[in-house]
């Protein structure tokens, strides 16, 4: 399955959040209907027609847009749908711009499923975010979504402004009470050309160490997976235009951020056994499927490592194994 983004940066938007410059993530600089068509146009290019690929509208909030527009943008993946280059439409939006009317238009193009760019549930950080709308507005968007028959997805923030870890684990809870089928996770950087960067300047935001934000990271994914919510991704994509010289001035930016998130749940799920076992000896063997080692070990060894400073007079060592779990 491939996933054809299709950028609209801004567009939708009512105002600019704190933290967010899209034209810096996304690398698209207009939400006009022709950049829409030559995005489709390149990946018509390199990809074959398969009903597994799915086409998403993102960067902005799709359903802030005049109707029209809506109209002739889903007009476009109507086309795909219909020759059968993709199976499935989604889009992202804001919570408080969603309504029946605007429904029923997804639902008369295809759009299978509706991802809120959420950030937090807490609203003195929804506040601070200058994000206008409250988490009132969210769970109803959600209710509606749901009463609409549309899968849903929840875009969620570590490290705002005024965010708190505890505001993190409430925000967590309120989240998994709404039942999302999918969500993501973010760590909040500081990208040139945003309020955050000037406040960033004054030295009035600090953002979070990376170990910071992978532990909030972790324990968030941690919650959510067990609630059975499919977290389909941690950090922002690694593109040429984020990572440009310059355009990250601070934060917790990691181009593989996932797997130094699920290491990490890996190390705290493990860590109570090691010290249990520690008790009655002095020699740990890990055994562990090889589809799982690099995230065992952590990234340079980086969990052994821990684990080694933790027992310091125990020997600790990883094997590969045949099994699908890692044993002890």
């Amino acid at each position: 399955m491939s996933i054809l983004p299709i950028f609209i940066p801004h567009a939708g938007c009512p105002h600019q959040c704190v933290f967010c410059n899209q034209k810096k993530i996304s690398g698209q600089h207009s939400a006009a209907l022709a950049s829409a068509k030559e995005q489709i146009a390149r990946w018509r290019s390199w990809l074959r027609p398969s009903l597994a690929h799915e086409a998403a509208f993102y960067g902005g909030s799709f359903t802030g847009l005049p109707l029209e527009l809506q109209r002739e943008l889903l007009q476009l993946t109507d086309a795909l749908l219909a020759e059968g280059f993709i199976g499935s439409v989604r889009l992202s939006t804001r919570p408080d711009y969603i309504d029946v009317e605007r429904l029923q238009l997804l639902k008369q193009h295809h759009v299978k499923l509706v991802e809120l760019g959420v950030q937090s549930l807490d609203d003195k950080v929804l506040q601070a975010a200058e994000r206008g709308h409250t988490a009132a507005a969210v769970t109803t968007a959600m209710a509606l979504l749901k009463q609409q028959g549309f899968k849903t997805g929840l875009q969620l923030m570590v490290g705002m402004p005024q965010q708190s870890f505890a505001s993190v684990k409430e925000t967590a809870r309120q989240a998994i009470a709404l039942h999302p089928d999918i969500a993501r996770i973010y760590p909040l950087l500081v990208i040139k050309d945003t309020p955050l960067a000037q406040t960033y300047a004054q030295g009035l935001f600090v953002p979070l160490s990376l170990d910071e934000a992978v532990t909030q990271a972790a324990w968030l994914y941690k919650e959510l997976t067990q609630a059975g919510i499919r977290v389909i991704r941690i950090g922002l994509q690694a593109d040429e235009e984020l990572c440009a010289e310059g355009n990250i001035l601070a934060g917790p930016f990691h181009p593989a951020m996932g797997e130094l998130v699920k290491s990490r749940v890996l190390r705290d799920e493990l860590t109570p056994r090691l010290l249990e076992q520690a008790k009655i000896t002095q020699t740990l063997t890990l055994y562990c499927p090889a589809r799982l080692e690099s995230k065992l070990r952590g990234q340079k060894n980086c969990n052994l490592q821990y684990w080694q400073q933790l027992l310091p007079d125990v020997e600790i060592t990883i094997v590969p194994s045949e099994g699908e779990e890692i044993s002890l």
